[in-house]
């Protein structure tokens, strides 16, 4: 089998079909596998894996074991050469993998392979591409300077080589993540990504981000971006010094301060204001329950031309394909005075983000 995609889900049921849709959708040509990790759910994620995806394999945890041990538990079934670890808070395109796996054929040494993510707005999210974020760097983060922390050097559609990469979407050799031995599970919950890309560049290999395909990653929806996220997110970070940066006294008490102090700030909320006149629905059909669901102006077209500021965009994704979708949202949003929402007809829901710091919204009819 060529790969195997694990999903790791916790309360994100939606997000997680929307996921599983597009997925489903780009591997119509290739060898692969899905298996979902479910962390112990309170939603009905997982009756609707297996009532809507039979196909796919899912693993029921009985308790939430956080994000390294979950995926460990879903990689020890995996069958597949190459792994892809990814969110359920994400939509592929139809040719991700397609295009990645290509690529990853072409390279000797290989070791994790990322790609270009942007946010529910289009916005280009950095943490696709960062250094090792050594003491020094995350001082000069902490003081809003983050030019060392992300790879300034690569351009968002740019092919080349990067330190770290985000574990929302990484490709990999099943050997190498083994090799390595995966996630490192004294991380709860982030900086095992850090540490995994670390681990893979000491052990010889060479981690890539590969800028020429595109995903959606909706963050924020499996932890929201409070005061808790700043200390867990610090708390990892500690973790990790700890592990590879721990020999000298002194970078072990500035990394102390530097940490205390982060994690009292709370994440800036980068959501810029919109004022939606209409909304405009993209699909070759009126949708009544829709209509009725909508308490602004509602128009239906087939055409993404007729698309004008201002406005709330809903994508019926089963009349356009995931990547017209990813795309349009990537490059025609001017001024970024647009929001948007992918509408899964079949399931009568929409969803979507405006914020890459806060919790989207679902729509269910």
């Amino acid at each position: 089998m060529k790969l195997s995609i694990v999903i790791l889900n916790y309360n994100v049921r939606y997000f997680l079909e929307l996921c599983l849709r597009s997925v489903e959708a780009a591997i119509t040509n290739i060898e692969a596998e899905i298996i979902v990790v479910d962390n112990h759910s309170s939603d009905d994620s997982c009756a609707m894996v297996r009532l809507q995806f039979p196909n796919v394999k899912l693993i029921e945890n009985k308790e939430n074991h956080g994000f390294s041990k979950g995926n460990n538990i879903g990689v020890a079934h995996a069958k597949g050469d190459y792994l892809c670890i990814l969110n359920p808070d994400t939509v592929v395109a139809e040719d991700t993998f397609i295009k990645t796996l290509a690529f990853a054929e072409q390279k000797s040494h290989l070791g994790i392979v990322g790609c270009q993510l942007i946010d529910g707005r289009g916005n280009f999210l950095p943490e696709s591409k960062r250094n090792i974020p050594t003491p020094k760097v995350a001082l000069q983060k902490l003081l809003a300077n983050s030019k060392n922390y992300y790879n300034t050097n690569l351009k968002p559609n740019d092919i080349g080589v990067t330190a770290v990469l985000v574990g929302a979407f990484m490709i990999l050799k099943r050997d190498v993540y083994n090799e390595v031995g995966g996630f490192d599970e004294d991380y709860f919950m982030y900086g095992e990504d850090v540490d995994l890309s670390y681990k893979v560049l000491k052990a010889g290999y060479k981690n890539y981000f590969f800028g020429e395909t595109t995903i959606i990653h909706y963050k924020g929806e499996s932890t929201l971006k409070d005061k808790v996220y700043a200390k867990r997110f610090y708390g990892a970070m500690e973790i990790f010094y700890k592990k590879h940066f721990k020999k000298h006294a002194v970078i072990s008490t500035v990394v102390k301060v530097i940490l205390g102090l982060a994690s009292m700030r709370k994440p800036a909320n980068t959501l810029s204001k919109v004022i939606v006149k209409e909304t405009l629905v993209i699909s070759n059909a009126p949708n009544k329950q829709l209509r009725n669901k909508m308490a602004t102006s509602l128009s239906f077209s087939k055409d993404l031309a007729d698309i004008t500021k201002e406005s709330q965009i809903v994508f019926d994704s089963e009349f356009l394909s995931y990547k017209t979708i990813i795309e349009f949202i990537k490059t025609k949003n001017i001024g970024n005075q647009n929001t948007y929402r992918i509408w899964v007809k079949s399931s009568n829901f929409m969803l979507g983000s405006d914020s890459s710091t806060g919790r989207g919204e679902v729509v269910s009819f």
